[in-house]
């Protein structure tokens, strides 16, 4: 009997969302060159929904925007999968997820920790179970997917310390799953990717553990330095991922809170020093011309306001913004693979970090996704439709494992 009730509470609700969704779908940008435009607007209005039901939810007091939406993003669950083993398990007290092929193999399989995406905010083992299971089986590798702690609830640097220790317990007992210690990698997307880069940073001083063999890196952020690249005002408005979205969930996984976000999309939350010191690294001439073409405008400098400094000093840290990252760091890192998509802000830091790397003398594969956009991976197969360009991303990420 309440099942009925909550439905009819619900749908005027809905309604409402609705009409919130298509008011709003003409302010979004879905370029024609994207990969299926009307698939990804179908996914846009899901999400949009979502997002416009889970504020009249808050407001009503019944539950969170983010808490709904992490609900809705669930997903359903999977039954079991004949070609692997699935088990979750805590390492270093931190949830996990390991996938081992059933297949007998000639000698120890290659290691994968996955870090998901989602702003460091969404996301979960079973969001991502699909493209786990598919890396699993199509490279025959062991993958640990690690259920890292959530902003806002868990701030800058639980997601990261996570991510870290359950890599070094992987890398601690390595023959327990049948792993090659010389081949174990570390891959995320988005929030995911810049979670990788930093573990592998980190890792890359470190003689007591095996040596990560490549990083992959997919579509990753990994500054906050400048939210108006290129990339960023190509692609504002382009789904999956908006401009000011980045910023704020950059601002919620570092405070817990978005404030000051109009002040970090400007860029006044940066000295003027230190926006030269970093602007070797972080500079739009650093950005090859052909990814200029859709237009690009020259932007006058804000002015630098301390007060919102002293706020988000840390976002020059590299375990935050792993592009800020010493000479001496990056080029002790692991042979990389790195996916961008062209459709996407964050397409930026993904050019930027390969000629870092490359200038350090770090081996880059690197993939681009002309048609792609901020996600693709995810959606590879979702709800019934597939984004054939995920796919491709997806098995390029796979061909080169299979290289190592």
């Amino acid at each position: 009997a309440l099942l009925p009730a909550l439905l009819l509470l619900l749908l005027p609700l809905a309604a409402l969302a609705a009409a919130a969704v298509l008011l709003g779908l003409p302010s979004y940008d879905i370029p024609p060159g994207v990969n299926q435009p009307a698939k990804l607007r179908l996914v846009l209005t899901l999400l949009l929904g979502t997002a416009a039901l889970g504020r009249i939810l808050e407001k009503t007091g019944l539950c969170s925007q983010i808490t709904f939406g992490r609900y809705v993003r669930q997903g359903r669950k999977l039954g079991l999968d004949p070609k692997l083993f699935i088990q979750d398990l805590q390492f270093n007290e931190v949830p996990v997820r390991v996938y081992q092929p059933k297949a007998t193999s000639d000698g120890p399989r290659r290691g994968i920790l996955f870090f998901h995406g989602g702003g460091w905010v969404f996301g979960s083992l079973d969001t991502y179970e699909k493209v786990c299971r598919y890396l699993s089986r199509e490279s025959d590798s062991v993958v640990v997917s690690v259920q890292y702690r959530l902003a806002p609830e868990h701030k800058y640097p639980a997601a990261y310390e996570d991510c870290l220790n359950a890599s070094q317990h992987f890398l601690q007992h390595l023959q327990h799953y049948g792993v090659d210690p010389a081949r174990v990698t570390v891959c995320g997307d988005s929030a995911g990717g810049n979670l990788a880069a930093a573990v592998s940073q980190t890792l890359a001083g470190r003689s007591d553990l095996p040596r990560l063999r490549a990083q992959i890196l997919i579509y990753p952020g990994l500054q906050a330095l400048d939210f108006n690249l290129p990339s960023y005002q190509q692609n504002r408005g382009v789904p999956l991922l908006f401009r000011e979205r980045a910023a704020f969930f950059a601002l919620l996984y570092l405070n817990g809170d978005a404030l000051h976000m109009q002040e970090v999309l400007e860029g006044s939350h940066i000295p003027p020093d230190m926006r030269l010191k970093y602007r070797k690294w972080v500079s739009p001439d650093n950005i090859p011309e052909e990814f200029k073409v859709r237009g690009v405008k020259p932007l006058r400098p804000t002015d630098f306001i301390a007060e919102v400094y002293e706020t988000v000093k840390r976002f020059c840290e590299p375990n935050l913004c792993p592009l800020l990252a010493e000479d001496s760091v990056v080029h002790q890192l692991p042979e990389s693979f790195i996916l961008t998509c062209e459709y996407d802000v964050l397409r930026d830091d993904g050019l930027l970090y390969k000629k870092r790397l490359e200038d350090n003398g770090v081996r880059v594969t690197w993939y681009h996704l002309e048609d792609g956009f901020h996600g693709i991976i995810s959606l590879y197969d979702y709800c019934g439709f597939s984004f054939p360009s995920g796919k491709r991303g997806l098995d390029r990420v796979v061909n080169f494992l299979k290289s190592l």
